[in-house]
């Protein structure tokens, strides 16, 4: 049975919630630690990274719990909707520290509420991820629940990115969290919801892990695929988590652009996300097309190219005092990150599905765990490479918001949020045309 629009975008409505903590996760986490607590950055990334590592470790058993869950509401369901409680009760209470509580005395409570928070995360994700697999079988039906999910998570970055940000300057990060929650809570319910009646293998899986794990293994391509979009995350990572510095040290407004209002109201950062949001609506129906035109693989490859020469120019326009400008650069990244969001999304499901034919294991949710190992991981190292290599550089932690900084800390942050990114993104490209590229074709060529 063929997925009704509704169920598309009913089932790409969840990713909303999910973006809006992802991006105040990368966004905000690190930045409160440093400008607002006291901790010394590279013990912020550190501590970051070992809770972003504990939330990669939970994967697969969420994954496995998922896969073998038997209640009249599917296996997928009562995952996402209790997570999504477990997920916005850690977020508001991570930014909720104790006044007078500062420095190292603030990590323990930091990070316990950060490590709830990511295992609710886990417990939406893995089986959010793995739906996409399970309630069709469809390429061009999957195209099109990744080009509402993305639209939806473009929606997601506007308000997690923009508006959060703005929220905890005027009224602190705690309550902003507060305000977004239900927000969070009722896409990821909703979207439950919609998709209520759409087709899925409701018989619970029944093997061991270790065979759940040997037939996720035995994939090649998937496994390849799962690794080089691990990679791109990486890149994108690294932007996420030094943006916040780079709107603070890196961009400053004269006053005098046609933009500069904006940027007044809702602060750079806040500004930055908005045109980085619209460039992202804006591509969604384009890279449907793309894919439809070039191959799922083509179109990824083109995107990517394109988001290595925007990192390049955005190198050298910054230091910049035109906010409007790298606004208008902004909104052409969101264009090229709109491939990265969309198109990998939609090609793992496809390699699913080519264990099932063989197998006959409905293991969605192994696959969605493995899946997201690269990318959690990647988010774990971003924040620590980037504690680290600012701290080497003589970056100074405040409790004032912003200080001044050293030459050569602005010049390894201005390095680190857009050249490294770049030669990661080069990577992604090679591996996707040398190593992923004849995989597929050997897979698509074999018998049965």
């Amino acid at each position: 049975m063929a997925l009704t629009q509704g169920q598309k975008a009913g089932w790409g409505l969840a990713d909303l919630g999910v973006v809006v903590f992802v991006v105040v996760k990368q966004l905000l986490v690190l930045a409160f630690l440093t400008s607002y607590l006291g901790v010394p950055a590279g013990m912020a990334g550190a501590a970051t990274t070992g809770v972003l590592v504990f939330d990669m470790i939970t994967d697969p058993v969420i994954g496995y719990l998922s896969d073998r869950t038997d209640s009249r509401f599917g296996r997928r369901a009562p995952w996402m909707v209790a997570g999504a409680v477990v997920m916005v009760a850690g977020m508001v209470g991570l930014f909720a520290v104790p006044g007078g509580m500062a420095g190292v005395a603030a990590l323990p409570w930091v990070l316990g509420f950060f490590c709830l928070a990511t295992l609710g995360f886990t417990m939406v994700a893995i089986p959010y991820g793995a739906l996409a697999g399970e309630i069709t079988e469809d390429a061009r039906d999957r195209s099109q629940m990744m080009s509402w999910r993305m639209g939806f998570a473009s929606l997601g970055i506007l308000l997690g990115g923009a508006l959060v940000p703005a929220l905890a300057a005027s009224v602190g990060h705690a309550r902003a969290a507060l305000v977004v929650s239900p927000l969070i809570l009722g896409a990821i319910w909703v979207s439950v919801w919609s998709i209520r009646d759409a087709p899925r293998h409701a018989t619970p899986v029944r093997i061991g892990p270790r065979q759940v794990l040997a037939h996720v293994l035995g994939n090649r391509p998937f496994l390849v695929l799962a690794g080089l979009y691990g990679v791109m995350t990486l890149a994108v990572a690294l932007i996420t988590a030094g943006l916040p510095f780079a709107a603070l040290y890196l961009i400053t407004d004269t006053g005098d652009t046609p933009l500069s209002g904006v940027a007044q109201a809702v602060s750079v950062l806040s500004l930055l996300f908005a045109a980085f949001t619209v460039g992202s609506i804006l591509s969604q129906a384009g890279w449907v097309l793309a894919s439809a035109r070039l191959g799922k693989l083509g179109a990824l490859v083109l995107g990517l190219c394109l988001y290595v020469v925007l990192l390049l120019g955005l190198f050298a326009a910054l230091p910049s005092s035109n906010v409007t400008a790298i606004a208008g650069l902004f909104v052409l990244a969101g264009m090229t990150n709109g491939a990265y969001q969309q198109i990998p999304w939609a090609m793992y499901p496809d390699l699913m599905d080519v264990t099932r034919a063989r197998t006959g294991a409905a293991i969605e949710g192994g696959f969605s765990a493995i899946w997201l190992v690269g990318q959690k991981l990647a988010n774990a190292l971003a924040p620590g490479a980037l504690g680290i290599i600012l701290g080497a550089f003589g970056w100074r932690e405040t409790t004032r918001g912003r200080i001044v900084q050293d030459p050569g800390a602005l010049e390894a942050l201005q390095v680190t949020v857009t050249l490294v990114p770049a030669a990661i993104l080069g990577l992604a490209v090679a591996g996707l045309l040398v190593l992923y590229r004849p995989l597929v074709a050997r897979a698509r060529a074999a018998p049965g």
